[in-house]
């Protein structure tokens, strides 16, 4: 088992929680450690931040805490960060009033102003200092969606030079406007062509037969060129859990993300609870890799699992531990290894956010 490091701690550095991560290396060989300071509480509302933590030595160590997107003592949260070919690191990321909560923009009860908004910040000189943010949310959510978030976890930029940040959105509850049992998620993805400068919607997937109901989005370009997607399935399905489609779901794109080739499917392959993931292609060797809890039920037993075909078939690669753990990001470190970034804890899921150095060769 490889050694780990702790770089977020909840009820520490002036944060009663840490939620939400999401990690890259820079042009430089630096790690960036990013995630939601929650201030008062562990709760998805209220005064959040998006802090950072910077490591030059591969994840071993770790420098001093960054508040990077702040909003006062408003909500700024889901960071989707993304290396671009120029070194610039950008920083995409959703802000809301500290007082909206998610039962509250589903019911319809949210003014736009205070809802969930889109914007983004920059850093040229390796994570050290931050721009102010630019507000984006016209260029990429469509009137009447409700709920709305980036990634989790890092976005990338596609070999073509084009940005994608998945993301997902709700649509207004079908057949009510008083409540969400009739809840709809939506899927699809932020591009940008100019390195950050302009923004626009590609594909959208708003699936309500049930099945698929497409939430927390990740994705890594193959080395045919495709983008693959993977979601987590917060599906509705009625029928006994034996026909159930699982709680994950995937597609591909051949378009560098304006379409999907066909819609999101369920992936019977990937055991999971109900929990965001993340994915990571490597060059050499040729793997795609996905992290994420393998308990069904539960959040729980961190595992790393492979594919070689493109994400059609995978299997289990790395199992971390048997702890409680939740969401994670996945960074390729060097030639000899791959980061996880991940919530885990003794007894739950959110005591720490926890960095774990993985070998190459542990997953071949």
């Amino acid at each position: 088992m490889t050694a780990a490091t702790v770089p977020f701690r909840a009820g520490h550095e002036g944060y009663a929680g840490f939620r939400i991560p999401a990690v890259v290396a820079t042009r430089e060989g630096t790690l960036l450690a990013f995630c939601e300071g929650r201030v008062d509480s562990a709760r998805d509302h209220g005064n959040i931040d998006i802090v950072l933590k910077r490591s030059t030595d591969g994840g071993r160590t770790w420098g001093p805490l960054q508040a990077v997107a702040t909003n006062g003592a408003d909500l700024a949260g889901n960071p989707a960060p993304v290396v671009l070919d120029t070194g610039r690191i950008l920083l995409v990321h959703v802000r809301s009033a500290a007082t909206a909560t998610e039962d509250a923009i589903l019911r319809g009860k949210v003014e736009e102003a205070d809802g969930r908004r889109v914007w983004v910040q920059h850093s040229d000189d390796d994570g050290v200092t931050w721009s102010g943010p630019r507000e984006i949310t016209e260029q990429v959510k469509r009137p009447g969606w409700r709920w709305y978030a980036t990634t989790p976890g890092h976005a990338l930029q596609l070999s073509t030079g084009r940005v994608v940040v998945p993301g997902n959105h709700t649509l207004p509850p079908i057949g009510t406007d008083t409540g969400t049992e009739a809840k709809y998620n939506g899927g699809h993805c932020l591009l940008s062509d100019d390195r950050g400068e302009t923004w626009y919607l590609g594909y959208v997937d708003e699936n309500t037969d049930g099945y698929i109901n497409v939430n927390e989005t990740t994705a890594a370009e193959l080395p045919d060129g495709r983008v693959y997607f993977n979601t987590r399935n917060d599906h509705s399905d009625p029928r006994p859990p034996s026909l159930s489609p699982g709680n994950r779901a995937d597609a591909h794109s051949h378009d560098g993300g304006r379409t999907l080739v066909k819609p999101f499917r369920p992936q019977a392959a990937l055991t999971a609870p109900v929990c965001q993931a993340s994915v990571l292609q490597l060059r050499d060797p040729d793997l795609l890799l996905y992290s994420g809890p393998a308990d069904p039920a539960f959040r729980a037993l961190m595992t790393l699992r492979t594919s070689t075909d493109g994400g059609t078939t995978w299997r289990p690669a790395y199992p971390v531990d048997g702890l409680p753990a939740a969401y994670s990001d996945l960074v390729r470190i060097d030639a000899d290894t791959v980061g996880l970034l991940y919530e885990t804890g003794d007894f739950g899921a959110y005591e720490t956010i926890t960095f774990r150095r993985v070998p190459v060769t542990d997953l071949t």
